[in-house]
């Protein structure tokens, strides 16, 4: 009998330690990068405060992308130990450095207090964490599955997929309660703080259960061997025979799963909150909700690979997802916000704008200030959550907007010191609101026309694509590499589809929003990464189920 064979006929209980040692350390590091995702607007008012509402909250998102930007990174890091050294010691590091960075972020100083080094040091962490979970991972979903046995692999995996579920979950409930305990005021103030903070016991305990668990099978009998890769990189990205499989992970099956899970899990609340005004913790309870009722699916879709195959259940969530997207969210608006929806059908809203004054809303650094007429229209609809068409005005006339049959001007800011472009756009926020409300626009959802049970039922059609793209995913990226090069060779398209196409989900669908007006146009982004997954896996991705991992 083989070493992993051997290890693989253990008792029961030592397969669970693998499971619980390697998911708990994994549930940690979602934990502190979802905290961040979650508090985005909060962030954005304590570490870009000069670049005002919209911006601040793009700029958030844009920092919670530049994360996911070097998860790729620590990918190709910690993929080189995990081939060189082992398993267990490149995924006891990541969990260090992740739990020390997000600790550190609960130190920082605000920009009120320390001006632009608050965000500069902000973003410093975000790298550090980003980088620390590109090696988690692969890491995790690696080391259980080459201790599973083969027909159990897909639901033993399905516990490093929950994982994301359990960290999130944590994350939403940490801070529900210390909004609930401190008042949003606080919370805003300062009280942000506490979910980074206590992640520190966290971090003790993931620590403590990783430095159990022994190198896995696969991987002890190349060492024993003496055939671990020398050079991981050279192999697995100099071979055709190897390199062609890491393409085929990322476009068959990563595309989608970074669109589709970040979608689900974190543009929908912001186009929930941002757009669709409800009430902040009424988002939190029914991602909190979707969220617990994910947790068990996950398991379920991959036991159920293990049954039917991977690829069919892979397919299945992406398809089901990429037929949603567009009905779905026209439905979300309706069940939310219904007066939303009903005003803007009744009363249209138009900005008239020389197109050359109309800028794309971005600047992460906060070094540009938009001031033209067009771009503080455009601001002030995108805040008050309200769609508009676009039409052509004269050059270099003023933006105006038209809601039905009136007319509000737009201010133009240029040359205006601060305290006069302040003022200025505060006067035409107030005639604009005015306007607005003449219309029947709602300010607020009201809670007592927003439609709860159906609201959840839709957001759970997305829950149930997630997971089932999601839950048999670990199990069929591990039987698609060898071992010699397995930790690299997965790890990077891993993080090149969630951190390049998931991570910048709701941050580029809120800027594509912010430009066009419509607050469906974001939506094209996730969209096509979907499409082009649902045609490659369909013709491309071979059937993995059951493969010897060793050989």
């Amino acid at each position: 009998m083989t070493t992993a064979e051997a290890a693989r006929e253990d008792a029961p209980v030592s397969m669970r330690t693998v499971v619980l040692a390697s998911s708990a350390g994994t549930a940690f590091e979602w934990y502190d990068f979802f905290v961040f995702g979650t508090l985005a607007s909060v962030i954005g008012k304590n570490f870009f405060a000069e670049l005002g509402d919209t911006a601040g909250v793009l700029a958030a998102l844009g920092l919670f992308g530049a994360g996911f930007f070097f998860r790729p990174l620590g990918a190709l890091i910690f993929g080189r130990i995990g081939d060189r050294a082992g398993r267990k010691g490149a995924f006891l590091i990541t969990v260090i450095l992740m739990g020390g960075a997000t600790f550190a972020i609960g130190l920082l100083p605000t920009y009120a207090m320390a001006g632009p080094l608050a965000p500069l040091l902000l973003i410093l962490m975000r790298i550090i964490q980003g980088t620390a979970l590109g090696g988690e991972y692969g890491g995790a979903a690696i080391y259980v599955a080459e201790h599973a046995a083969p027909g159990k692999r897909g639901a033993m995996t399905g516990w490093i997929q929950t994982s994301a579920a359990f960290g999130l979950l944590g994350a939403l409930l940490v801070i529900l309660a210390a909004r609930t305990v401190l008042g949003e005021e606080a919370f805003v103030a300062w009280g942000w703080r506490i979910p980074f903070l206590v992640s520190v016991g966290l971090l003790g305990v993931s620590i403590w259960m990783r430095l159990k668990l022994s190198e896995s099978p696969s991987f002890q009998k190349l060492k024993d061997a003496g055939e671990e890769s020398k050079h991981p990189f050279r192999e697995a990205f100099g071979q055709w025979k190897n390199l062609k499989l890491v393409l085929l992970a990322l476009v068959a099956v990563m595309f989608a799963q970074g669109a589709v899970w970040y979608t689900a899990f974190f543009y929908l609340p912001v186009f929930i909150e941002r757009f669709l005004k409800v009430e902040p913790r009424t988002v939190n309870l029914l991602v909190m909700a979707a969220t617990a009722a994910s947790a068990p699916l996950y398991v379920f879709f991959g036991w159920l690979s293990d049954k039917v195959g991977r690829k069919w259940v892979l397919w299945f969530g992406m398809s089901l997802a990429l037929v949603a997207f567009f009905p779905a969210f026209h439905q979300i608006a309706r069940y939310a916000n219904p007066a939303l929806a009903e005003a803007g059908q009744r009363t249209p809203v138009t900005v008239i704008a020389d197109p050359a004054a109309c800028n794309l809303q971005f600047d992460p650094v906060g070094k540009a200030v938009f001031t033209t007429s067009c771009d503080i229209a455009k601001s002030a609809l995108a805040n008050a959550g309200v769609s508009y068409l676009n039409e052509a005005g004269l050059a270099g006339a003023p933006a105006r907007v038209r809601i039905g049959s009136a007319e509000v001007a737009s201010v133009e800011g240029g040359g205006l010191d601060k305290a006069a472009l302040k003022a200025a756009k505060a006067d035409f926020e107030t005639r604009l609101k005015a306007a607005l409300v003449a219309a029947d626009y709602p300010a607020r959802a009201d809670p007592a026309r927003t439609n709860l049970p159906a609201l959840f039922g839709v957001i759970m059609v997305f829950v149930v694509a997630a997971t089932a793209l999601y839950g048999p995913q670990a199990s069929a990226l591990v039987e698609l590499f060898p071992t010699r090069v397995r930790y690299t060779a997965l790890s990077l398209p891993y993080h090149v589809g969630t951190g390049w196409v998931g991570g910048f989900v709701p941050f580029t669908a809120f800027a594509i929003v912010t430009a066009t007006g419509d607050i469906y146009a974001g939506l094209w982004y996730p969209f096509v990464f979907t499409l082009i997954s649902v045609v490659a896996t369909l013709f491309l991705w071979p059937e993995t189920r059951g493969r010897d991992l060793d050989a």
